[in-house]
Parts: structure tokens; sequence; C-alpha cells
């Protein structure tokens, strides 16, 4: 047998395979129509609900007047627990007083939410506490009576004085964000401890604010804002009745 008949024999003799039909999608204009009919339907079963709904509350009347006493009772004790809690807000500022030995046992976090709290005492009742990671120098942001916005750079001390002194670059990363970042018109550095002299004068230098430990004890344990116990503030922006 010659070769080219054994290769023809081969060749009858296998199997071709199978031919795979693709599967056919749904054209665009079906899948279009199902979602077209699935809301259809939709529509409709809501349609019945609320047509079923509006017959029972006509047969049965009453449940609207309860619906509606439980309402006006729910509503009338959310508004009388949040006039408690402005009251009692505002007893609390009013009274708010620190000693400070109180202010040394603080964590820093929370030193930074008593000079908050010290701040909405004294009229500032936007004063928030932004101190973290990234806070660029600001830890306490407040807009006072006057229209002044304010920002303060806290630095607590556990030890007090006997703790490390705030020095000159405390004093020149506010200088470096207070005004250019955060807009402020006072910069404030306030301590429980102890700074030093070249600070101090670079701040007077630079139109800075320093609280230090004596300062901030005549603030958080007396009633005077603490504008009135800085020097060289900025007038105020606008007129207000305490001006």
């Amino acid at each position: 047998m010659s070769p080219r008949a054994r290769k023809g024999r081969a060749t009858v003799g296998r199997r071709r395979p199978p031919v795979r039909r693709r599967t056919r999608r749904p054209s665009k204009r079906r899948r279009r129509d199902d979602r077209l009919i699935g809301f259809l339907v939709a529509a409709v079963l809501s349609v019945a609900l609320a047509v079923a709904v509006v017959h029972w509350l006509l047969v049965h009347w009453w449940a609207l007047i309860v619906l509606g006493v439980l309402a006006v009772l729910a509503g009338g004790g959310w508004l009388y627990q949040k006039q408690q809690q402005a009251r009692w807000e505002a007893v609390r500022t009013q009274g708010l007083r620190y000693a400070l030995p109180q202010l040394d046992a603080l964590h820093h976090t929370r030193f930074e939410d008593a000079v908050r709290d010290l701040m909405r005492r004294d009229g500032c009742r936007n004063a928030v506490r932004v101190g973290g990671g990234g806070d660029l120098g600001a830890d306490v942001k407040a807009t006072d009576p006057y229209g002044r916005h304010w920002v303060i750079q806290c630095k607590h001390r556990r030890n007090g004085l006997a703790g490390s002194a705030v020095g000159t670059p405390d004093l020149q990363v506010l200088n470096g964000t207070a005004r250019q970042v955060h807009g402020a018109d006072i910069a404030v550095i306030v301590t429980n401890g102890r700074v030093t002299a070249p600070a101090v004068a670079f701040a007077k230098q630079q139109r800075l604010h320093v609280i230090d430990r004596h300062t901030l004890g005549a603030w958080a344990s007396g009633s005077r804002p603490l504008w009135e116990l800085l020097r060289a503030v900025p007038p105020p922006r606008k007129p207000t009745a305490l001006s």
C-alpha cells in the first residue's frame, strides 16, 4: 500500500472533535425589557400595598390617632431632653473651674479637652479640639464672641514645673502654621509647665501669646476670659453686645 493510501485510511478512521456552540447572550434589548418588566411588577406591588394600607387605616381610623399621639409624645420627649441637656451644659460651662493639680494629673489629650472647654466657657461656642497626628501645630481652634479666630497649641507637662520647658522650636512650629495654614487672628501656646526666656522673647517678636503656668492657673480657676488676661490682642472683628 502506498504512503498516500495509508494516510487516507488514517484520516478516515480519525474522528473530528465536536464543534462547540457558543452560548448566545441575551441581547441588550431583551435585558432592558426584563428590567422594565421587573420595575413594573415592583411598582404594581407597591401600589397594591399602599392601597391595602390606606384601606386598613380607613377601617381602623383610631390607629391614626394612636400613632399621632405617640409621635407627639416622642417628639416632646426628645425636645425636652435636648433642652435639659443644653441647660446642664450651660450650667457646667459657666461654673467650669480647674485647679493646677487637676490639670497636671490629666493625660495630654484630656488637657487639650480642658483647654477647649475653657474656651467654650468664655463664650467660644464653636471651640473644638483638633490635636493629633498631622495637626500642624493646632490643638484647639475657636472663634470668640468678637469674631476673632484663635489657634492654640497645648504643651502638657506631667511633672508641671519640673518637666521639660517649652522652647523656641515649639513657638516656631506655631508661628509657621497658625496664621498661614489655620488663619489665626490670635496664636497661643499654653502649658502647665515653664517656658524658656528665649521662647518668651521670640513670642513677643512674632506676636505670639504664651500662657505659662501662672497665667493658666489664673484662667482655669477663675471666670475671666482668656483675652482679658493677655496683652496686645487684636481688636474685635465685629461689634457685639460685649463690645
